[in-house]
């Protein structure tokens, strides 16, 4: 069963600006989703739609098998929205937000109690169930927020860009959390991100969008396997050494895409061995300093800077 589907969504506002191209996805139910794409790509007005705060322009939308133009009020009470920034009343203790978006979504009192004490358990909230808000640290909030909008049992669970500014431990706790979410509860995860890693780390399926359409939806693997050569990293200390040679390696493998990321010349090679010979050949006779160099398989961040350039140069 789908848990949403669009076909050839459009959004224009009104001052002529088209967010939307043609938009066609789908999300299976039960699964973790991923929405990527550089800033201004779409997914802010795709979530509005989504989450009926947008109406689009043109196009089919449906959720959980209903109709987004006909049914907009039923879909409001089988999803929750999770924003970049947390909802939650920080004078409040962690039991009274509870409360509150239990009347809030006016979940019987009967279930309240039951569904309060399985999350906190759930969620590992339970020594700061007493405590305002204000108190917390940012990757509680955050569990917290997820815990909130888990109240009204969701079948679409939307998390925007939920591990933005964690450390490396929040943000893992925060992946077993979406995992739990996903498995536990049944409810399907649309997530988007701007962390490559967690994408590939977490969904089941990807959608790459530029310029308000999708360029590439599929499993990370069937993304990765697009990408049928390997990558070769050539490290220098900065981006402006990395910028500056690049040039210098173009010239001696032209056949080869390649493109900077961050202090490294990232080479798309489809003969790894040979490359990296004429590469190390070159900058041993040229004295040219480097930190080092590397063959490795494609990763889903590979795939989308490739995706998204060539649909830029109109390759796609």
């Amino acid at each position: 069963m789908l848990a949403i589907e669009t076909e050839n969504v459009v959004k224009q506002y009104r001052n002529g600006v088209q967010a939307l191209s043609g938009l066609s996805l789908s999300v299976n139910a039960g699964e973790i989703f991923s929405l990527l794409g550089e800033n201004g790509a779409g997914k802010s007005t795709l979530i509005r739609i989504l989450t009926t705060y947008l109406r689009p322009t043109s196009g089919g939308v449906t959720m959980l098998g209903k109709n987004i133009y006909t049914d907009a009020a039923w879909i409001r009470s089988q999803i929750a929205c999770v924003a970049q920034q947390t909802s939650i009343d920080m004078h409040l203790s962690l039991e009274e937000n509870m409360l509150f978006q239990s009347r809030l979504y006016k979940i019987p009192k009967e279930e309240v109690g039951k569904r309060m004490e399985k999350l906190i358990s759930d969620f590992g909230l339970g020594r700061y169930r007493k405590y305002p808000v204000s108190s917390y640290s940012g990757g509680v909030r955050r569990r917290l927020d997820i815990a909130l909008n888990m109240m009204s049992k969701p079948k679409i669970l939307f998390l925007d860009e939920p591990t933005v500014g964690m450390d490396a431990r929040s943000r893992n706790s925060m992946w077993e959390m979406m995992k739990q979410v996903c498995n536990d509860f049944e409810t399907t995860i649309f997530l988007t991100t701007h962390y490559l890693e967690e994408a590939d780390s977490l969904s089941n399926n990807v959608c790459i969008m530029k310029n308000g359409k999708a360029v590439k939806q599929g499993t990370p693997a069937k993304l990765r396997s697009l990408l049928r050569e390997n990558i070769i990293r050539l490290q220098f200390v900065t981006g402006d050494e990395a910028k500056e040679h690049m040039g210098e390696v173009q010239n001696i493998l032209p056949q080869e895409e390649m493109l900077i990321r961050n202090s490294a010349v990232i080479i798309h090679s489809h003969d790894a061995q040979s490359d990296m010979e004429r590469v190390i050949s070159f900058l041993a006779e040229h004295h040219i300093r480097f930190q080092g160099i590397e063959s490795t398989q494609p990763t889903l961040e590979d795939v989308f800077l490739r995706l998204t350039q060539r649909e830029r140069e109109g390759c796609i």
